[in-house]
Order: structure tokens, then sequence, then C-alpha cells
């Protein structure tokens, strides 16, 4: 029987008392984003917040990870001292675009695919996307259980040829999936019989995904797509993240290192499903942009993420005095449906570290990007290709003294030969005018992304944040009919910010197999012990949880999500759907808070420096303003340069600016 007390006191939950205890914490939150190019980490304590950027090191991920923690520890001690950092933290959460990447490039196992129950290889082929991704997955590498037994005469027989065919073809990881409404119980007999002609302990087993035991769905070609994915994207996933935590864990951190999902929520390492970490890095820039809209009451903000790599565009609405970032209730991975929700953020091949080239059609930005090794040719560690930021430096910009907060000297010299060879030889132009181009190319690419990501409106605000958004972001808004920019004061490393708005989080759900309180009672039962189980598993009691429940009802392909009040099935539910229970278990953890309003006081900026800078209509010395001098309220109009440790941030005429307490900068432009 349902314990009635257990569930008043698991809703009770729900109204946000267990977050408000624990908000304070006992130590510090250290909040790391892993991108292709540089890798930000974000630390807090109360009202401290600490940052800093390292160059990403592909060949050994950890490397940039500890790197990171140690550049940032001598912010926080005035020396490095890695260990004393570490003890004193309470939460690390770690965001990768590892995954992504890894899927991006094709870099994964070799899969192999059985599938039964009627299900073919061409449902999974419906759409050109599909056709591609599958190719480059599975190839040939797939096995029609069906056709298969009817020919051996045995099912037995017939699955030990499957895999034993799948395996010499190269596969080196195998995904089973069964279609139909017996799909669960034949997938799991089959697991039996693998079970025991292949017993995990001998030389050679072969890992192997069944599509049941990873997501409850009934549409059968998306469950099985989630299923590839995961499978594709687990290994790599594997090995990094627990050789991080093994590193961490010489230096006794208190809880296990938590991984930040594309579902907002975080888990430790060895709860987390890989194909949850795919996109994880841009959801942690939405959740940034939803606190910045939630805090200033920002009716329609668009976020612009841009990076060395990419420009992660997302969008945050206001829905009933609530902010929401747009997401999918079944993402997509390159075009291809998933079982699982996806934040919608678009990503475009356009970064500060993107390819510039010149063909055919004129100036061509991305999508190849030079990332952070050997990175833009004025980096000088190797780099020949032209790219923004080495035009911004060639136009004054940027300044080779202050760049990246003086840590990491640029060389002029460099990037203009890179830009004459690349762009303005075959432009026939001069060095200055094809910067100018580069640059004109650069933001007509961004702002026809945004432009055709959402309908923008005058309630539209445009957040600009990773370490190139706010360069010309002024420009950008322009092209794209935008009239407010906000620049959150964390904008370079804000999606490592935003990571820490998670709590740690699980869900589980499982099918009813029919309209009865008893099987009710025993289904909700069985998803409660899970969850208490997965709970523990993460330090956690599930009375210190937030506990939500919802019933899934699907007929004809259409899904309808029910959240219940209280355990009963409700009323009116047809006994021809398919109907599912879900419960998600929320731990609440420290959040970071967000403070400053703007248009409390104005005063003026201070500026204690010129910069000669290329302007569209020619070189102007005008004022450099540093974020960390100015007091609150300050206020100056452009044509300027705002300038803050790891961004810059170029004025134009008729755009004035704004800087809060708390160093978060509203631009705003005038009338005519």
């Amino acid at each position: 029987m349902i314990d009635r007390r257990f569930w008043e006191s698991l809703r009770d939950q729900a109204s946000g008392g267990v977050a408000t205890e624990v908000a304070d914490g006992s130590g510090k939150l250290i909040n790391i984003d892993n991108g292709g190019t540089l890798t930000d980490i974000c630390v807090m304590e109360g009202a401290s917040v600490w940052r800093t950027k390292t160059l990403t090191t592909p060949y050994d991920l950890s490397k940039c990870l500890l790197d990171g923690l140690r550049k940032v520890s001598r912010s926080i001690y005035g020396q490095e001292d890695l260990p004393r950092l570490l003890r004193s933290t309470e939460y690390i959460r770690y965001s990768t675009t590892q995954g992504t990447n890894a899927l991006v490039e094709r870099k994964g196992p070799r899969l192999g695919l059985i599938l039964g129950g009627g299900l073919k290889p061409q449902s999974l082929q419906m759409t050109p996307q599909a056709r591609e991704l599958f190719n480059d997955l599975v190839g040939d590498r797939v096995i029609d259980l069906d056709a298969a037994s009817r020919e051996a005469g045995d099912a037995d027989v017939a699955v030990v040829r499957a895999v034993t065919t799948l395996t010499s073809s190269g596969a080196n990881r195998l995904v089973i999936a069964f279609a139909g409404q017996e799909r669960n119980d034949r997938e799991s007999a089959l697991k039996r019989t693998l079970l025991r002609k292949f017993p995990p302990h001998m030389l050679g087993a072969v890992p192997i995904l069944y599509s049941h035991e990873l997501v409850e769905d009934d549409d059968d070609a998306r469950r099985t797509w989630t299923a590839l994915f995961n499978a594709f994207l687990h290994p790599a996933m594997e090995r990094f993240l627990y050789s991080a935590e093994h590193k961490l864990r010489a230096y006794h951190i208190r809880n296990p290192l938590l991984i930040f999902r594309n579902d907002g929520h975080s888990a430790r390492v060895a709860k987390t499903i890989a194909m949850k970490t795919y996109s994880s890095g841009p959801r942690g820039g939405a959740e940034g942009a939803r606190a910045l809209a939630q805090h200033y009451a920002f009716k329609h903000l668009v976020s612009m993420d841009i990076g060395g790599t990419t420009t992660d565009i997302g969008e945050v609405t206001q829905v009933d005095g609530r902010c929401e970032v747009r997401a999918r209730r079944r993402g997509e991975v390159e075009g291809v449906e998933t079982s699982f929700p996806l934040c919608d953020v678009v990503s475009v091949g356009v970064g500060g570290s993107s390819i510039i080239t010149v063909d055919a059609a004129g100036v061509k930005v991305g999508p190849e990007s030079v990332g952070g090794a050997p990175g833009p040719a004025c980096f000088g560690l190797g780099g020949k290709e032209a790219t923004i930021t080495d035009a911004f430096l060639s136009t004054g910009l940027l300044d080779s003294a202050s760049y990246f907060g003086g840590e990491l000297p640029i060389d002029p010299e460099r990037a203009r030969r890179a830009i004459a060879e690349r762009v303005a030889g075959p432009l026939a132009v001069s060095e200055e005018q094809a910067a100018l181009a580069m640059e004109q190319a650069w933001v007509a690419k961004i702002a026809a992304s945004l432009k055709s990501f959402t309908p923008l409106t005058p309630e539209t605000t445009l957040a600009a944040f990773g370490g190139a958004g706010p360069f010309v972001v002024c420009k950008v808004a322009e092209a794209a009919g935008i009239s407010r920019v906000i620049i959150p004061g964390l904008a370079a490393v804000f999606s490592a910010f935003g990571v820490g708005f998670s709590d740690i989080a699980h869900q589980y759900e499982a099918p009813l197999s029919s309209l009865d309180a008893d099987e009710f009672e025993r289904c909700y039962a069985s998803l409660i012990e899970r969850a208490r189980r997965g709970m523990a598993a993460e330090n956690a009691e599930l009375d210190q949880c937030r506990v939500s429940v919802t019933l899934r009802s699907t007929s004809d392909g259409e899904e309808r999500l029910i959240p219940l009040q209280e355990p009963k099935l409700p009323p009116g539910l047809s006994a021809k759907a398919r109907h599912s229970l879900a419960i998600e278990a929320v731990k609440p953890i420290a959040h970071a808070t967000l403070n400053g309003y703007f248009g409390k006081s104005r005063v003026r900026a201070v500026s204690h420096a010129v910069r000669k800078v290329r302007f569209e209509d020619g070189w102007r010395d005008v004022p450099l303003y540093r974020v960390k001098e100015q007091p609150s309220g300050a206020c100056a109009d452009g044509p300027a340069v705002l300038e803050e440790e790891f961004f810059t941030c170029r004025i134009e005429r008729n755009w004035g600016f704004e800087i809060n307490a708390a160093g978060d900068v509203l631009l705003s432009r005038a009338v005519r």
C-alpha cells in the first residue's frame, strides 16, 4: 500500500523549502565548462566569484581541467594551492562538449545493431539526415533477427550467429532493439540467452546495450536511435570522466565529480547516461540566460554564446511570470529525433577561431576552426589561417598587452600576415580593407542565424557572452534589428556560471501493464525504491528531495503528460492508450545568485586611456573603459571600447552602456 504520509512529505518538498535550507552550502562550488578551444572555470563561495580560462588540451582533457583549477587557486589564495582549493569545495559540476565533438567528428566505436519484433533498418532511415547518420555509425553492421531466426529455425542459434557475424565484421559495441508491446520482455529474454552464451567474464566480451534499459519510449525508431547515440558516445565519455574523477579523488574531494547534463540537472559520473552529456555546454549557457531573464524581467531574451568554434543560440521567454528555456520534449541530434528532452539550442559554425577564407562567392566564415591549438595566427602557436581574432587585433580592437588577461601575448604582425595571404591577396584589396570585409562577413553570418532561429521583436533583448560574444555585438544587434543587449559580468565564463544553477536529479520511468489500482501501486512503489537507491548513490536521502510524479499516456503517436498531485490514477484514461509512470527526484544544492539592477543611479563612466580603433568610417581615438574600474551605474556613449579581463567590446556610435553593481552591462541603441 502507498504510505500517504510519505507521499505528502515528498509533495511538500516541491514547495522549495529544502532549497532554502541547502542554498547556504558549506564550501566552495566549482563549475567547469570544457569547450573545444577553451576550458572555463567559475568558483563561487557566498558572494565571492573567481573565474579563469585555460586552453583546452585535446590530447589529454584532464590536463586542462587540473591546469585550470591550479590557475584559479592562484587567484583565490595568491599562490597555487590545488589541494587546499579541492578540500574546501563542496561540489564540482562539470560540463563538456567532448561527446558532441566525438559525434560531429564520428570518432567513436564501430556499432553493431540487432533488430527484432518487426523493426527494420529502413524504419531508422526515413530522412536524408537519418540515412547519413546510419551509414556513418552502423553501415552494414545490422542484422534482422526475425529473418535470421526463420532461416536458422531456432532463435537462440540465430542470435549467437548474429553476434558472431557482427563482431567478426568489426563491431566492438552492440545495440539490441525490438519493436512492439512485448519489446521489454523479448529484449530481456534475449539478454538472458546472451549472458549464457557470451558471459561478461570471458575475454573478448562485447558491451551490449538493450534499448528498453536505456529509456521507456513507445516510438521504436526513436528509442533505437537514442540507444545508438548513447552507445557511440559512451566509450569516450567513460574514459575521460572516470580518469578525471580518479585524479580529483587523489585530492580527497568531499563529493564525487558531478556531470552537468543536457536536461539542466547534474549527477555523478557513475549515474550519468552518456547521451545526456550531448550539448550540455550550451545548456549551461541557457540556464544562465534564464536566470538573467528572470532577474531583469526580460520578456524575450535571445542568447548568443560565441566561443572559439561555434555560436550557440538559445531563447528564453516569459510565461505567466516565469522564464522558460526553449526546449524540445524529444530532442534532436543532427536532425534525428531522440527519446530524451533537449534544450533547443542551434550551434552555428562561427566563432573567434573560425577560419576565414575567400571563395567564388566572397568571404567565407567557418565552419572549420583552428580551435585553441594551433589557434589563430596571432597566437604564435603555429597557426597560419586568418580568423576574426586576427582581424580585430589588426584593426585595434584587441590589445596584445591585455588580451586574455595579459597571459596570452598575441602578435599583430602574424595577424596581418595571415590576413594578407588568406584574404587580402585573393580579394585584391589592402589588409585593412580585408579585415573590414572579414568583420562584415562574420557579423552577417551571426545576425542571419539569429533571425532564422526565432522572430525578433521590439521586446527582444540579446544576451552576448562567451569570449567572442561581446566583440562587435552592437553591429550584430543592428544587423538583426535588436536595440537592447546585455553582457553579463561573467560573460567570458557564462556557460560555466550557468552550470551553477543545476541541482542533483534523477528520473525513472516504467510502463503500466494495466489501468488498475494494484498495478499503479506496484509500479509506483518500484519507482520510488529506484529513486531512493539512486539518490542514496548521490549521498542524499529521498526526503531531502523534491519528488514529482507524471503519468504519460500515448495514443496514435500523440503523447499527453499528466502531473499527479496524489498517488492514484486520474479518471478518464483510455484503455486503448499505452501508459507509463515517471518519477523525478531532485536534491537542491547551492545555486549562484544574481544581484544588481539598472537605472537606479547613473554616474559618468571613468576612462583613463584611449585606444585607436578602426570603425567603418575610419580610424578613431576613442575612450577605453575598463569594467573593473567603473562605479555602479557607470554610463557612457559610443564610440568607445569596453574591456574586461577576458572580453572586449566595441561600442558603436548611437549606442550607450550602463554598468551595474554586479558588473553586468546593458547596451542600448538610441532611437533615431
